[in-house]
């Protein structure tokens, strides 16, 4: 499995969700406390995606975050109201390439998979062809996270809210692919929406900022775990979770 978290709130550098929190995204690339028997370390690439005045910029690698050299002086530097950033553990036969780590985007939107579709591919051949023939050709690199966006984007160019966008994707994908795990996360700068479903994730909310996180950062005793099967949408100000299953 994957680690994947999202900030929202007052500017920040990227430092304080990747390298400042005493358990922050690259120490959990290397010493991740929950994969859920889904490997063992996190060291397939990674990527960071953030919000300028101009939009979205994402930063994606193929090779494991503690070896790039350049990160920590960018991230000391960089600051935004919105942080997606995830490390990647690839699936046994999934290409590990930069276009295969996480935030996948388009326009506004990032978004990241912390999970397996099970019996990939053969599993989503059904479900695939609804898409477009131009997204399947364009996927990012072919593995289940991208074909997750491509089913997410869909959704969300047909004017779907972010929730019901990752909701309608949990119930079309988990009849074909039974034993999925497909812990979602999307934002557009100023939402985050969230799925759990067969993995773990974390929310801490304070007065100014929300962070989700596959698992806390931190001791900070507000970190509270999120259900299994639950859609969590949070923003500035507000944080709401229902269960999927009852969407």
């Amino acid at each position: 499995m994957c680690r994947h978290l999202g900030y929202l709130g007052p500017p920040v550098p990227l430092s304080a969700v990747l390298f400042d929190p005493p358990h922050g995204l690259v120490r959990q690339s290397w010493a991740p406390k929950d994969m859920r028997g889904g490997g063992t370390i996190n060291a397939d690439g990674f990527g960071i995606g953030w919000y300028t005045p101009n939009g979205a910029v994402r930063y994606r690698r193929h090779t494991p975050i503690w070896s790039d050299l350049t990160l920590a002086g960018l991230a000391a530097t960089v600051t935004s109201t919105t942080v997606l950033a995830a490390v990647r553990s690839a699936t046994v036969g999934m290409p590990v390439t930069e276009t295969a780590a996480a935030p996948f985007g388009e326009g506004p939107w990032l978004f990241s998979h912390n999970g397996i579709v099970a019996g990939w591919p053969g599993s989503m051949a059904k479900p695939a062809s609804a898409l477009p023939t131009t997204d399947l050709l364009t996927l990012d690199a072919p593995t289940d996270a991208a074909l997750l966006w491509a089913f997410v984007r869909d959704r969300l160019r047909a004017g779907a809210t972010p929730a019901d966008a990752l909701a309608s994707v949990v119930a079309e994908v988990e009849p074909a692919a039974p034993g999925s795990r497909l812990n979602m996360l999307l934002t557009d700068g100023t939402s985050l929406a969230a799925t759990t479903a067969g993995h773990s994730l974390s929310v801490r909310r304070r007065a100014a900022d929300v962070v989700v996180a596959s698992e806390p950062f931190d001791d900070d005793p507000g970190w509270q775990p999120v259900p299994d099967r639950t859609l969590l949408i949070a923003t500035a100000a507000t944080l709401t979770t229902k269960t999927l299953g009852e969407l």
